[in-house]
């Protein structure tokens, strides 16, 4: 198996890691090898992290995904579009997990997840809650829900409630110094072509200790730490014998849930609760089945479950500049050769 790009990659089947293996160098500038445990700024791949947290919650009967907005966040009962008009429903959490609420603005959160969501319900939401599918930050939203509903910090409740109990140990939003020397570096091209890497920086993958915990992004992880994920979704909620959420939750979270509205980044998709689903095989997942589920993110990571086959996809890397990830040749490529490789 041969990728162009330094970057890292996992195959599990059938509930065992079959395949983990690093290329090329984390550290182009200082020739530092990436590492099978190198960390990567995951972006959003994220949501699903956090959509499992609120579907915690859901469990617990502390919230319901179709309760309002406004009642765990005040400031959303004020939201309006852009031309002053009230929305005809008020916006729910489940709204928000499948990109059909219509808020706008930045995923970045800056101050506080508590800022943050009151700064986007004074925000004109684009079009009516869902009239239609756009991609944005409303999981971020619920990530400002956890902490209310929960008492807790959002990055101290997955901490809790998920990383802990899974032993993800290098899943984290705050490095520690000893994590960050394992950090592969963010690279774009130097060209148009894309030929040469030149090493820059974005928001998503800072590292500072101050900045609030995000929802929809900035997660840092390795290949290992996001299979034991995925292993226990795929496992309808639960990991070496420990559950972290129900298996209808599970159900709940991985099907279609935007009915015939247009999403996703490639074609053929569909929206669960915080995850990309596809509904329709075609170009860069022509070789998945129906039903799988996973996420994408901005500095190329990608990571997918195929339900069916009992696989597991995790592809690091991190690069901007090079186009769509969720439909790139290293994303077929590699789901592609994983597939021959097991499947017969």
């Amino acid at each position: 198996m041969v990728l162009a790009n330094p970057d890292e990659w996992l195959v599990a089947w059938r509930g065992r890691i079959v395949h983990l293996e690093a290329v090329g160098q984390q550290d182009i500038e200082n020739a530092r090898p990436m590492q099978k445990d190198s960390l990567f700024a995951i972006a959003s791949m994220t949501k699903p992290i956090t959509a499992t947290a609120i579907m915690i919650l859901v469990d617990a009967g502390k919230l319901s995904i179709d309760d309002p907005v406004s009642k765990y966040v005040p400031q959303f009962k004020n939201v309006r579009l852009k031309n002053g008009d009230e929305p005809k429903r008020p916006i729910t959490i489940r709204d928000l997990m499948t990109h059909t609420s219509g808020v706008t603005g930045t995923q970045e959160v800056k101050g506080s997840l508590k800022s943050a969501a009151e700064l986007i319900a004074g925000e004109p939401l684009a079009f009516q809650p869902g009239a239609k599918w756009q991609y944005g930050l409303g999981l971020n939203v619920c990530a400002r829900i956890v902490e209310v509903v929960s008492g807790q910090s959002f990055d101290r409740f997955l901490d809790k409630r998920i990383f802990g109990p899974l032993k993800m140990t290098d899943t984290t939003f705050y490095p520690t110094v000893t994590q960050q020397k394992r950090l592969a570096r963010l690279y774009k091209p130097r060209t148009s072509e894309g030929k040469r890497l030149v090493l820059t920086t974005h928001w998503i993958s800072d590292t500072s200790a101050d900045r609030p915990p995000n929802g929809s992004s900035c997660l840092f992880s390795t290949c290992s730490d996001m299979a034991r994920f995925y292993q226990m979704i795929l496992n309808g909620g639960q990991l070496d014998g420990r559950r972290i959420v129900a298996k209808a939750s599970v159900r709940a979270m991985t099907r279609v849930q935007t009915g015939k509205l247009r999403t996703g980044f490639t074609s053929g998709n569909g929206w669960g609760l915080g995850w990309c689903v596809v509904r329709e095989p075609q170009g860069a997942t022509k070789m998945l089945s129906p039903g799988t589920f996973g996420h994408g993110g901005a500095l190329g990571t990608q990571g997918w479950v195929d339900r069916k086959r009992e696989m597991i996809f995790v592809l690091m890397i991190q690069r901007i500049g090079f186009g769509n990830g969720d439909a790139s040749d290293i994303r077929r490529e590699f789901q592609q050769l994983a597939v021959e490789s097991l499947v017969k």
